[in-house]
């Protein structure tokens, strides 16, 4: 969501807007309701009049405070974590036993395809969330997963499986941003912390699958003694079984979230394209849902009054071409702003290099994790596939706790989101590292279940 480019050519924010900024906070009253810290607005390549419309929405949201909606937001975009976890799971918890009846040379195209979608899903509807709209990207990344996810249990090929798990993937790939960006924008200041607790609807994601595998896979698929591509559909119906019911999920999940919940467009995109009569609207309503004896007093003519005499239009289709032209070389100046000062350089690149080694670590953990144990029992013990599904409920079900702790460790003033973080990265790169010396059963699960617990903090 980007806007006109008003800052000076030495990075920072011309006269008028801290004069205008000033008579904004002037304006609100003793109380500062719709003050902007104006050195957060001092950044090169930033939109300095969305940003400081942004920081009024933050207020009203402030003042209207945690009520009904946002609970009911935490529930429906918590779902949408699930799901985009189920997905994950599911597949990796019947690529082995899809591999039975399949016989394909490279049974791990399987995970390779799915993660392909995740990765031009983020991608996408990053952007896309604000070409079309929060609503609508919230609603389509769900509807993707369930139909794909729903025919992947109807295939009878491996490259339709490996197709139908790419577009599954884009699906919940675009699941995961948008849900967080929905969240947050609704969010008050005061309770960001619940964006670390909606992991835990993630570890509930792997538990599902986890516990629908256990039930179905040993008792509906073929025998491990069955010869390599002598195994057939009706003998193995169990991870069709699994998805079935994984599409079924998801299917209620999407008709709770398009026809019980009422999801408001964001107020801040509906600000970043003009329209600040429905943002107002927006922002009332929830309001008015939530029943709570405050009232924002933010309106129109606060908003219109920190734009430039020469704004640039805000009608839909500038704002989509200044989408696109954030791909350009003209865009390259603010992407530039991420190295504009030597703190940002280092934030971003951090970033990214975690969410890199996330990326690498999760699918070679996680996907291969059934796989891992049901090998490694049969050398230590019992391989069975009943066995290997029951070690990894109990490893799944040991993320859950790890989430509610991460979410009480970062109220703490002495431990914080960084001191979290910190603590979960040195535990389980520790236990990694001591898992492989695990050789016995016991100490196989009893590794799994410590790091399962670590990873989610």
């Amino acid at each position: 969501m980007s806007g006109s480019n008003d800052t000076g050519e030495d990075g920072k924010v011309p006269a008028s807007h801290v004069e205008l900024a000033l008579t904004m906070s002037q304006k609100a009253g003793s109380d500062d309701t719709h003050q902007v810290a104006l050195e957060n607005l001092q950044t090169a390549g930033t939109d300095v009049v969305f940003e400081l419309q942004a920081g009024m929405i933050n207020q009203a949201i402030q003042t209207i405070g945690m009520g009904k909606y946002q609970w009911h937001l935490f529930i429906m975009a918590g779902f949408g974590w699930l799901i985009d976890q189920l997905w994950s799971a599911s597949i990796s918890n019947a690529l082995s036993i899809m591999a039975m009846e399949f016989n394909p040379e490279r049974p791990a195209f399987l995970v390779v395809s799915l993660s392909t979608g995740l990765t031009l899903g983020a991608s996408f509807w990053g952007v896309g969330a604000d070409l079309i709209g929060r609503r609508w990207a919230w609603n389509l990344t769900l509807l993707i997963a369930c139909v794909s996810g729903l025919c992947i249990g109807a295939v009878n090929s491996w490259v339709a499986a490996c197709s139908l798990a790419a577009v599954c993937g884009f699906g919940i790939g675009g699941n995961l941003p948008v849900d967080s960006t929905v969240f947050l924008e609704f969010l008050p200041g005061t309770h960001q912390y619940l964006l670390e607790i909606l992991t835990i609807w993630w570890a509930v994601g792997q538990f599902i699958p986890a516990f629908a595998s256990w039930g179905f896979l040993p008792n509906f698929s073929c025998s491990e003694s069955t010869p390599a591509g002598e195994c057939r559909r009706e003998d193995n119906m169990g991870w069709r079984y699994l998805f079935f019911l994984m599409g079924g999920l998801t299917l209620i999940g999407w008709i709770c979230r398009f026809f019980l919940f009422k999801l408001y467009e964001s107020p801040k995109y509906l600000a970043s394209l003009g329209r600040y009569e429905e943002a107002i609207e927006v922002l009332n309503a929830i309001s008015e849902y939530n029943g709570g004896p405050e009232r924002q007093s933010l309106s129109v003519d606060d908003l219109r009054n920190a734009e430039q005499v020469s704004r640039e239009t805000r009608e839909r289709n500038a704002h989509v071409k200044r989408a696109f032209a954030h791909l350009g070389p003209q865009g390259w100046k603010n992407i530039r702003s991420l190295w504009s000062t030597r703190k940002l350089a280092w934030s971003f690149f951090l970033i990214m290099v975690l969410w890199g080694m996330v990326g690498m670590a999760n699918p070679i953990y996680n996907s291969f994790l059934p796989v891992y144990l049901k090998i490694h029992g049969a050398a230590a013990g019992d391989g069975s596939t009943a066995t290997t599904y029951r070690n990894l409920v109990v490893t799944i079900a040991c993320t859950i706790p790890g989430t509610i702790l991460s979410g009480y460790l970062i109220t703490l003033k002495r431990v914080g989101r960084k001191g979290t973080l910190g603590i979960s990265l040195l535990l389980t790169g520790a236990f990694l590292f001591a898992f492989t010396s695990a050789r016995t059963e016991g100490t196989i699960l009893a590794f799994n279940c410590i790091i399962s617990f670590t990873q989610f903090m």
